[in-house]
């Protein structure tokens, strides 16, 4: 879809503090894919140029200093779901490192893709998507493009659809139905991921901009957005190109910013299904619930 570029309100003042503060900006015109990258695509790019993914390559001892070498074996981070209530500050209780998750086996060795063809795919490092979006000819949008395609044209709505979280009782995207992490009646009807596609589309006929998977976006994170204040205008196509800060404490590794929240997003736990949400992940890592888009950026008229 080729949206126009426009101004926009990005960010807001009401939920996580990272959301901050409210701004102004610019994005120049861009074309961006209506759907999430589907298993059936990246399947076709891996039979294409061999590529293998950061889940698939052993972890290199000098970035996990103290950590034994039996747990430095290709792998991803896979959600499991607790037997019943728990502490929510402690997320290590649902998420296991699994040796040999790899994309074409999201849960772990012996789990397969049957029948998941047209689902996102998942377990994809930021260098993953990257790589991709090169053989397709594209990128990945900047943290202000994919919250503008989100918005949908609707200014400072909660939702991408909205402000009512169901419209007329509707569902309108892929999140967690129950209480995380261990009682999921599905999001109609599907647990995990769900096809592309299969929620209504937001204003620009976007489909899955929230929920389903989180998306890698190419802005590097920090605490609070950077906001130019002594400025006349907003900026124009911001973007976070600096790694220094983003990563967690005690980690070198750098984190960049996920949008757009999962099927794992509860109220509870993550009301991360909005336009304005956003989450830090570090570019080496792979989990069941993470996905990705590519755009286009179309050139500047002289």
């Amino acid at each position: 879809m080729l949206l126009p570029g426009d101004e926009f309100v990005m960010g807001s003042n009401e939920f996580y503090p990272d959301e901050s503060p409210v701004h102004r900006v610019r994005v120049n015109a861009f074309e961006i894919d209506r759907y999430p990258v589907t298993n059936a695509e990246f399947g076709e790019f891996v039979a294409a140029t061999g590529y293998l993914t950061v889940a698939e390559r052993p972890l290199n001892p000098a970035d996990y200093p103290g950590v034994p070498a039996a747990d430095l074996a290709p792998g991803a981070l896979v959600f499991t779901p607790t037997a019943g209530p728990v502490d929510l500050r402690d997320f290590a209780q649902w998420w296991r490192w699994v040796p040999g998750a790899r994309w074409s086996e999201p849960a772990g060795p012996g789990s397969t893709l049957a029948g998941k063809n047209d689902h996102p795919v998942v377990q994809v490092s930021f260098a993953d998507a990257a790589a991709y979006a090169r053989w397709v000819g594209k990128d990945l949008p900047t943290e202000a493009e994919w919250e503008y395609a989100a918005r949908g044209g609707l200014d400072q709505a909660t939702y991408t659809w909205g402000n009512e979280l169901r419209p007329d009782g509707t569902l309108m995207a892929n999140t967690w139905q129950g209480h995380f992490p261990y009682a999921n009646q599905g999001a109609n009807g599907w647990i995990g991921t769900s096809p592309v596609g299969s929620f209504p589309p937001n204003g620009f006929d976007l489909f899955d901009m929230t929920g389903n998977v989180w998306e890698w976006t190419t802005d590097f994170y920090h605490p609070r957005h950077d906001v130019v204040t002594d400025s006349c205008c907003a900026p124009d196509d911001p973007r976070v190109l600096d790694p220094a800060g983003s990563a967690e404490p005690g980690s070198a590794i750098p984190r960049r910013v996920l949008k757009g929240g999962s099927h794992l997003c509860a109220p509870e736990y993550c009301l991360r299904y909005r336009p304005a949400a956003r989450s830090p992940q570090a570019v080496d890592t792979a989990t069941s619930h993470i996905g990705f888009r590519c755009i286009r950026r179309t050139p500047s008229p002289d």
